[in-house]
């Protein structure tokens, strides 16, 4: 069997058993998914999705609705952190206009798959149509689609929305039957006085929807544009056997929901870290996963995935590349 086969490999390498700890099992599992005892990463990718939310409008955020598409021009033109990370170590970035509420110029290396302008205020109607969740879903679906013709077999997402955090707990306290609150944390970086204005909002927000039950239901009713599109990407990046890798909470939310439908799809995400975001650590406890790393990032973007590359491609050439006891002449214990 191919899983024994990977631990022999492991196990004999040049080290005491178990060594490498979490090193360890990121090999295993990326053998796992190529189904090879070696390994390779190919023309890794990163994919930022963007939109604006309809709830931005009531006060949830520290920062103006107007930031989603003055960072989206930021990304282009190559000054965010998410630019710096992804060309420190290697990786394509692709930046998806998924629903920000601007008219971009013609011209930018941005992929226009805006379904509409800003998600509708969950406070007032659903975040989206049916008809819009399903185009946000086959849109998001269409960018790996693309991506996988590059040969790409490891794949990051990311996101960008003022308001984003929001959507991601009321999901997140529907998709697992949580409090509200406890889902909440302090996004952009609000005060204490915002944080109950946002907790407030956000009860009041989800005691208009009792009846919200499915996954889809919820994405659609509660959502984002940039979310639902990550859903569909994330899908179809495992239909096509990719290495997923997921950044921060929005992100775990997205592959939250994929995971309610798709349960096999964990197998093939790697969690690249936990987040400041008050909720993220308790809904990787709920999804069974630990995150590589935890530097207090709140910032989204893609970034935790970025910085956690090369801790991945470490993984991959230590199962390729070091030497057994045997080929090494080295004594093993008895």
């Amino acid at each position: 069997m191919l899983t024994n086969e990977l631990q022999h490999k492991i196990d004999f390498k040049t080290k005491p058993l178990g060594a490498l700890g979490h090193i360890e099992k990121l090999a295993h599992q990326i053998g796992m998914i190529q189904k090879t005892t070696s390994p390779h990463l190919l023309n890794p990718h990163m994919v930022v999705f963007a939109a604006d939310h309809g709830i931005a409008a009531a006060g949830v955020s520290a920062y103006p609705q107007e930031v989603t598409y003055q960072m989206v021009m930021n990304f282009l033109g190559g000054g965010a952190a998410i630019n710096v990370f992804c060309r420190q170590h290697g990786i394509k970035i692709k930046i998806v206009d998924a629903g920000v509420n601007f008219d971009f110029p013609e011209g930018l290396d941005l992929i226009h798959l805006k379904v509409r302008k800003s998600s509708r205020n969950i406070l007032e109607e659903p975040a989206m149509t049916s008809d819009e969740y399903q185009q946000a879903l086959k849109s998001g679906s269409s960018v790996v689609d693309e991506i996988v013709k590059t040969e790409c077999n490891i794949i990051g997402f990311g996101e960008m929305g003022i308001g984003n955090t929001s959507a991601s707990s009321l999901m997140m306290s529907k998709l697992f039957d949580l409090p509200v609150v406890s889902c909440i944390g302090r996004g952009t970086g609000l005060n204490e006085d915002q944080l109950q204005k946002k907790i407030s909002i956000l009860s009041a927000a989800i005691e208009q929807y009792p009846d919200v039950k499915t996954v889809d239901g919820i994405a659609q009713t509660f959502g984002g544009l940039e979310i639902v599109q990550m859903m569909g990407a994330m899908e179809e990046a495992y239909r096509r056997n990719m290495l997923i890798m997921i950044d921060g909470f929005i992100a775990t939310v997205a592959i939250a929901a994929v995971w309610k439908k798709i349960p096999a799809i964990l197998d093939h995400c790697i969690f690249c870290h936990v987040s400041d975001e008050n909720a993220h650590l308790q809904l990787l406890e709920l999804l069974g996963k630990k995150a590589i790393l935890n530097l207090n990032l709140r910032l989204g973007e893609g970034t935790g995935c970025a910085l956690a590359y090369p801790i991945i491609q470490s993984a991959v050439q230590f199962l390729n590349e070091m030497s057994s006891f045997e080929e090494a002449h080295v004594s093993n214990k008895e």
